[in-house]
């Protein structure tokens, strides 16, 4: 790549600090910013102690020490308004609605990578780059493509399909080609601060992993989504109770009481009864997914077109055929029958290394 000047999203985390690294190496003019999320005072008052997000201040501070050690400027974007918007409110009203958001995809989608576009202009940047393990190509026209990072189990391209397509020419993806322990070794080498932070895992906002506690700060304990209901089977018999919908997602196990012969599995709930439907495990597999409001990074397949579909982050890529792409909706038959197709989950269409869209499951 031709030098340039990168605006580098750093979270305060070892994979956005080496993405910065390895782009100063190179030679570009970088730039490092940290947006800053959410109320991080409020959120520790409410743990009693500092969050270790890489989200949380913790995140920021740690991020301002990797750009000083690379010689390079750090700013904080304030971007708690549009977070909240965009992420923390949707994330509140899908479980409200009965189905099992994911707050990331709509981050980048919704928020981090259009405000590090506009920033990036603002501050006369060529490029915007982040730390995702995800890369970029072209295909035979010259046109830019969102591809796999080449670590399988790092791979984080299921989550960048809500990205603005246009943003596409602009976009570098420095870890795309490494391995998280091949990143580690960087950061060590170059003793950055971050080299051995511990991966976060959980969700920025709620960092002690207790969503029910946190939606009910925001809807209310007394919600129907976290007031008890009916445990129903599909025929309609009530086989126990629930203390809130908003508690259980497709394919769940955990919390469904036991002393039964065969195990049950959560198949959906039911928000205008508040009930839970369950069943058995052939019961939870699905031959078909609907896929609503897709947004395309390449060429859209056409009806009867094989694809690859991935339905859950961890899940693998499986073979589905385009049944019907109509209406703001694609349905993909499975080759196979797949388990807890779960919606307001991500589903990712690709071919091969290719992402060519997504959208949220139905």
């Amino acid at each position: 790549m031709e030098k340039k000047t990168v605006l580098v999203a750093m979270s305060g985390g070892v994979d956005s600090s080496v993405a910065a690294a390895l782009l100063v190496e190179q030679g570009h003019t970088v730039i490092g910013v940290t947006m800053k999320t959410f109320c991080y005072q409020e959120a520790e008052a409410e743990l009693a102690g500092p969050t270790r997000s890489c989200c949380g201040l913790d995140g920021i501070m740690d991020a301002r020490q990797v750009a000083d050690r690379l010689g390079i400027a750090h700013y904080v974007f304030d971007v708690e308004r549009e977070f909240t918007r965009d992420v923390i409110d949707d994330f509140v009203g899908e479980y409200a609605a009965g189905r099992t958001p994911n707050p990331c995809v709509r981050c980048n989608g919704n928020t981090k990578f259009r405000d590090l576009l506009r920033r990036g202009r603002m501050l006369g940047c060529d490029a915007i780059a982040t730390g995702h393990y995800a890369r970029m190509g072209t295909d035979a026209r010259g046109n830019p493509m969102l591809l796999r990072g080449v670590d399988a189990n790092k791979d984080q391209s299921y989550f960048l399909w809500a990205l603005p397509p246009e943003m596409l020419p602009q976009l570098v993806f420095p870890l795309g080609g490494l391995t998280k322990p091949e990143v580690r070794a960087i950061a060590r080498e170059l003793r950055l601060v971050t080299a051995d932070k511990p991966e976060s895992m959980e969700i920025c906002f709620v960092p002690d992993g207790d969503y029910p506690r946190f939606l009910g700060k925001r809807l209310g304990t007394d919600h129907a989504a976290l007031s008890a209901g009916a445990l129903v089977t599909t025929s309609g018999e009530v086989v126990g109770e629930h203390d809130g919908y908003a508690r259980y997602t497709v394919g769940q196990r955990k919390g469904l009481g036991g002393g039964r012969a065969l195990p049950l599995f959560v198949l959906g709930t039911r928000p205008e009864t508040r009930e839970v439907v369950v069943g058995s495990y052939e019961e939870l597999h699905r031959p078909e997914v609907t896929i609503g409001e897709p947004s395309w990074l390449a060429t859209p397949p056409s009806p009867g077109d094989a694809v690859q579909v991935q339905i859950r982050h961890r899940a693998p890529a499986v073979a589905a055929r385009v049944a019907a792409l109509a209406d703001g909706a694609v349905t993909l038959a499975f080759e196979a029958p797949q388990r807890a197709v779960s919606p307001g989950q991500s589903a990712v269409m690709f071919s091969g290394d290719v992402v060519l869209g997504g959208g949220r499951i139905r």
